[in-house]
């Protein structure tokens, strides 16, 4: 969904809310106005002198009309901020669509190497592990036989270099090296850690070639997947765990031809999940066109520390165009209104504490900005807590637009 048009249903709900407000407050008047017109209808006495002080107040709301005065305390509790708005640099913003994705370059697949069976589970999905942290014990045939292998070229090994080359000849030395490099090299691949092999070695128990190994994790993370059961036959290459740091996500975007143009790695990067907001950035820019969708990939990295975004999430980006600044007068889309009367407005502080609308001319929307004209530069402008001072003026009584 397009951010502009995000923003103008935010206004308009915002301005339905306000009319409605002002009709009930209206109505309620009128009601007010109705009990005292019958009070004064019977004391006759004093009509010439309510009709003089009604005149009075109708002369003094029409001067005040246009403006709403609030304490301290209420600006505190309301959140009221205020800012002397001045010309600043504004670029195109890029909207699309996209979705968060895995990094795969702090992503591992666990697989077994040789077929396995699945003796006993150590992790299981949603677990944060960290390097070196079990995962899962599996035999194998092929790694009973690659362990028998290395004891006995181990001891063989030990042997030899015990004796030394002086006693041996050359070939056998060379011979009982290469075989135990191999028979090493052999279990590493089947699955087993250099600290376990080393472990094995050490322990000279036969015994224990018995094809029992453990899977280790090689990365710190989160386990994303685990599709696999105990007793399980595994074939070699199957993905067991799938292991990701998932502090730093993807967020993968679709872009045309013509928004690529305006976009280049290092752009800095609004991504919208939900009401939140996470900086990020442009890393890469794919170079074919899908096929389909005739769009452009953009991949974009975004932070996430507080673990609040997750893959498969779609979510809007807006992306900081290449394209030069523009000088203009931009305010917080939350500072821009909908008068009754359907004027644009914002409200702008002329006395400490007092508040008055003024009608603007809504431009466009970058980001979360929106570009307007119709005030002049260094005017104060309610930022933050606009729609509260809209309400109190509505509470008055008063008329919300300006002429």
């Amino acid at each position: 969904m397009d951010t502009n048009v995000n923003n103008l249903e935010i206004l308009n709900m915002n301005f339905v809310k306000v009319l409605l407000l002002t009709v009930s407050l209206t109505m309620m008047n009128v009601a007010f106005a109705a009990d005292g017109h019958r009070e004064a209808d019977h004391d006759d006495s004093g009509h010439e002198e309510s009709g003089h002080e009604e005149g009075g107040r109708e002369e003094e709301n029409h001067e005040e009309e246009q403006s709403v005065k609030l304490t301290s305390r209420q600006r505190e509790v309301a959140g009221i901020a205020v800012k002397a708005i001045q010309l600043q640099g504004v670029a195109d913003v890029v909207n699309a669509p996209g979705e968060i994705m895995l990094n795969e370059y702090k992503t591992t697949s666990v697989t077994p190497r040789v077929s396995a069976q699945v003796v006993e589970r150590q992790t299981k999905l949603g677990d944060s592990v960290s390097t070196g942290h079990p995962l899962v014990t599996l035999t194998s045939v092929e790694m009973a036989t690659a362990q028998g292998d290395l004891l006995v070229s181990h001891r063989e090994w030990l042997r030899v270099k015990k004796l030394g080359r002086k006693v041996v000849s050359a070939r056998r030395y060379t011979e009982a090296r290469v075989n135990h490099e191999q028979a090493k090299a052999r279990v590493l691949a089947y699955g087993m850690s250099s600290a376990q092999a080393d472990e094995f070695m050490k322990s000279g128990d036969a015994t224990q070639a018995n094809g029992t190994f453990q899977l280790l994790s090689s990365q710190s993370g989160t386990v994303i997947a685990d599709k696999f059961i105990v007793g399980e036959l595994i074939e070699p290459g199957r993905a067991l765990f799938v292991i990701s740091d998932e502090s730093s996500l993807w967020v993968e975007a679709k872009l045309t031809s013509t928004q690529a143009a305006l976009v280049s790695t290092g752009s800095k990067v609004n991504v919208i999940a939900g009401n939140r907001h996470f900086p990020g950035v442009v890393v890469q820019l794919h170079h074919a066109l899908d096929e389909d969708t005739r769009t452009l990939g953009v991949r974009i990295e975004v932070a996430n520390p507080e673990d609040e975004l997750h893959p498969g999430v779609f979510v809007q980006v807006q992306i900081n165009s290449n394209s030069s600044s523009e000088q203009v007068l931009a305010v917080p889309v939350d500072a821009v209104l909908r008068s009754p009367d359907g004027d644009w407005v914002v409200f702008t502080e002329h006395e400490t504490g007092e508040f008055e609308p003024q009608e603007i001319e809504f431009v466009r929307t970058v980001g979360n900005l929106i570009v307007i004209e119709g005030i002049a530069p260094g005017t104060r402008v309610v930022t933050s807590g606009a729609f509260f001072v809209q309400s109190e003026l509505a509470k008055a009584g008063f008329s919300i637009h300006n002429h």
